[in-house]
């Protein structure tokens, strides 16, 4: 069975593991393998702080603490998303407004933001879906004239780039994810990236338990007290540990995971020239990381069909979101702007493809065929 997804493990996770349990002492939170990859982001997407979390959910999380989300407030966002987008601002007590995606890319349409613009609204949350960015510059604008927040959800972006800027720099604050599924892991885990200058103190502070115990142990205070309301978002140093390994690597895992989606990309395009699937699209100012490979089908039918021929001849192919707004806590915590005349539709189409690095090319090849077959079946 070629398996969907096969966990990141490049050479050194397990003597950085060591490492900071036998030599550092250190295996609680903000050791020294933490502050490694904190340096490394921060010098890497030249940001003006990163902080590791748990998990990407609780950089999202901690992103509406610091905007300061309260009951009532509304944030725009796309239904085709994972439910953590839309639950971190929901927890603060925020109604979601969802509008539209683009067909092409499966991002929020920005040229649907402002019909759902209120006085209550607080906050845009583009989603990078499949390391591709959405319309940045657009979202900006609106974001500067209508004086909202802009927090990136770059679970699945980190080394992926806007008009050569990375995503999760661009708006005024950025989440990563690094669970076992994504380009880079650390098995759950997540990053912050602090891009408004006025957060970086604060951010600390949330993240610390609401204490300003980072401050103490850098000397800035001589005590530390409990300063504001928090929780405890800090990872393991193991956890730190194995992604930073990963991290040191990061280009050659990035253009190992290229190399396979353009392999893909240029056995089925064929198809697409025949009008039989649709392939990715990647607009010209965005430059991806290859975090999935998905194609789109004709129907829902018809997907469900050609997962389970790829099941029968061992490949693991997947659907992803069901969009958030047509289930039973989008109808409870949500709204729909506008016209769902992409978000459905399109999302019933996707099929993921196996993708993760050291994929071999002829399980490519193999996984092709068997779609160029199923094909020739259909036709």
């Amino acid at each position: 069975m070629i398996t969907f997804n096969v966990p990141l493990h490049i050479n050194k996770e397990i003597d950085y593991i060591k490492e900071a349990v036998e030599e550092n002492n250190k295996i609680s939170g903000d050791g020294p393998f933490t502050k490694k990859c904190h340096k490394w982001m921060e010098d890497k997407f030249n940001c003006s702080k990163a902080l590791l979390t748990t998990s990407g959910t609780h950089a999202l999380e901690l992103a509406a603490l610091l905007i300061d989300i309260q009951k009532g407030d509304e944030v725009i966002m796309p239904s085709y998303t994972f439910t953590s987008t839309a639950n971190a601002f929901v927890l603060r007590g925020a109604i979601i407004k969802f509008i539209d995606i683009e067909p092409e890319t499966m991002n929020m349409d920005a040229d649907l933001i402002e019909q759902a613009i209120t006085n209550k609204t607080k906050a845009i949350v583009p989603v990078h879906y499949a390391g591709v960015s959405c319309d940045m510059n657009k979202i900006n604008s609106i974001a500067d004239e209508y004086d909202l927040y802009v927090i990136e959800d770059a679970a699945q972006g980190v080394m992926s780039k806007y008009n050569d800027e990375y995503l999760g720099t661009l708006g005024d604050l950025g989440c990563y994810s690094f669970h076992e599924t994504k380009n880079y892991s650390s098995g759950e885990g997540g990053a912050l990236i602090i891009n408004n200058e006025k957060f970086k103190e604060r951010a600390e502070i949330i993240r610390e338990k609401g204490t300003n115990r980072s401050q103490f142990f850098r000397g800035q205070v001589d005590k530390y007290t409990w300063q504001d309301h928090g929780s405890s978002y800090l990872p393991s140093e193991i956890n730190a540990a194995y992604l930073y390994a990963q991290l040191e690597k990061a280009e050659e895992i990035n253009n190992n995971r290229v190399s396979s989606w353009n392999l893909y990309y240029k056995l089925l395009k064929p198809l697409e020239e025949k009008n039989m699937i649709s392939l990715p699209y990647i607009p010209d100012n965005c430059e991806h990381n290859a975090h999935m490979f998905y194609i789109k089908t004709e129907s829902l039918e018809e997907r469900t069909k050609l997962i389970s021929y790829l099941k029968e001849n061992d490949i693991q192919s997947v659907f992803h979101y069901i969009p958030l707004h047509s289930t039973k806590a989008g109808k409870k915590f949500s709204e729909f702007v506008g016209e769902d005349k992409f978000t459905t539709s399109e999302s019933e189409k996707l099929v993921r493809l196996p993708m993760y690095y050291g994929l071999k090319d002829r399980d490519i090849e193999y996984i092709a065929e068997k779609i160029i077959e199923f094909y020739d079946g259909v036709n």
